[in-house]
């Protein structure tokens, strides 16, 4: 049953099916094969989507799309740049550091990519920077957009692992400024070697400016994540307080959003959540599927007879992870690998909180890895640059990355505090 599974599901990727209906097509080939009573197909559909987890996933992506196209996003780019003050390529580093503050507050790495590519470019352009190597960066900053909470891939996982999304935004920040890290310290050394020009002078003036600009961005995350924590709301309640406030902030604050903007950037964000919806209603047959015919236990068992090593085993998972992010949107991955790989992590007693990280970065980072590489595509119709041309500047990027990655799958094995 797990071979027809799998050679449907990748049948109708080749003959180009979309990917909800090519699951929803494996799932219910198997159950025809099966013999099993076609009803199980409607009821998995509805059953899928009925969590009120998952309510937070439409009203973040909306929250990200409202701030990626308003004054909101122009106002943190500022106050990175004056935070940072005179450094060589310290608008390489402002570029990264405006991805992490919008990170905080979009959940998105397509709307952080948008958002800070869109007004950091033009600026990058004008102070002598390579447009290519700058698109490459700030497409890479996107992929903090998703580990940076709040971030719809961990909602998806909480949902599906029947975890807690609260944990998992907590963990969140660790990996996050990890990468964050990386990628300021590979931009700052190809700017010493290219020579970039340095920032504007430290002023606390500048500061204090662009701090009062900002602030109503920054108090954001602040009331998202602190309500979050706290326990005034759950995460699907901070995602409908986000919307409001980005609402409220764009058409009564910065004043850069008018009702007709707002209908045409609720009809995008609808869209968006249709598809990732429709892609969890399908994978809900594929799940049943699975769970009825043991498969993730079989294919757990089958790698344990190569090893039993939990380092060696995590390995592999990772790679796979790595590889499926290169082909496969972030949230179709997640939906569809996390019930294959649960039964093998549960086998290894990793924490399932940690494992859920991991999914998360390893996936985040096929932001930036064509074919399927939404950032890089973001980036190009920011730029106007063919995808090619800023794929080959995302190497150095990618591989900082891809280190990062790696060090935290084991570094919470190692020391367990490190998840709380």
């Amino acid at each position: 049953m797990g071979g027809i599974l799998l050679f449907t599901f990748l049948g109708c990727l080749a003959l180009g099916v979309p990917i909800a209906f090519s699951i929803a097509i494996a799932g219910t080939v198997v159950l025809i094969a099966g013999d099993v009573n076609l009803l199980i197909v409607v009821q998995r559909l509805f059953a899928a989507t009925d969590s009120f987890s998952l309510v937070a996933v439409p009203f973040f992506i909306l929250a990200g799309d409202l701030l990626a196209r308003g004054e909101m996003s122009k106002t943190l780019v500022s106050f990175a740049e004056a935070c940072l003050g005179k450094m060589k390529g310290g608008l390489s580093a402002v570029s990264v550091l405006a991805s992490m503050f919008f990170a905080a507050i979009s959940g998105s790495g397509a709307a952080t990519t948008a958002a800070v590519g869109s007004s950091m470019i033009p600026e990058l352009e004008k102070r002598g920077y390579e447009v290519d190597r700058s698109a490459a960066l700030i497409a890479s900053g996107g992929c903090i957009g998703v580990v940076i909470p709040p971030s719809v891939p961990m909602v998806l996982y909480a949902v599906i692992a029947e975890q807690s999304v609260t944990r998992l935004f907590k963990n969140g920040f660790f990996p996050g400024f990890m990468m964050g890290g990386i990628l300021i310290a590979i931009a700052l050394y190809q700017a010493n070697k290219l020579n970039y020009p340095d920032g504007k002078a430290f002023s606390f003036e500048n500061l204090k400016a662009t701090f009062k600009k900002a602030v109503w961005a920054l108090i954001m995350p602040l009331i998202i994540l602190g309500g979050i924590f706290s326990g005034y709301f759950t995460p699907s309640e901070a995602a409908g307080v986000a919307v409001i406030y980005s609402m409220i902030a764009s058409m009564f604050i910065y004043r850069d959003l008018t009702l007709k903007e707002l209908g045409k950037i609720m009809l995008q964000s609808g869209k968006t959540s249709a598809i990732i919806m429709i892609i969890i209603a399908c994978s809900g047959v594929f799940g049943w599927a699975l769970a009825n015919w043991k498969i993730p236990e079989a294919i757990a068992q089958m790698v344990l007879a190569v090893s039993t090593n939990k380092y060696i085993i995590l390995m592999l998972i990772s790679v796979l992870i790595l590889i499926a992010g290169v082909f496969m949107e972030t949230s179709s991955a997640i939906i569809l690998l996390t019930p294959v790989f649960l039964p093998l992590i549960k086998m290894l007693g990793v924490d399932l909180i940690h494992f859920g990280l991991i999914f998360t970065v390893g996936i985040a980072i096929g932001m930036i890895t064509p074919p399927v590489a939404i950032d890089l595509f973001v980036a190009s119709s920011v730029t106007g640059m063919p995808i090619e041309r800023i794929a080959k500047k995302v190497i150095p990027y990618l591989i900082g990355l891809i280190i990062v990655f790696l060090i935290y799958v084991y570094l919470p094995l190692f020391i367990p505090a490190i998840i709380i």
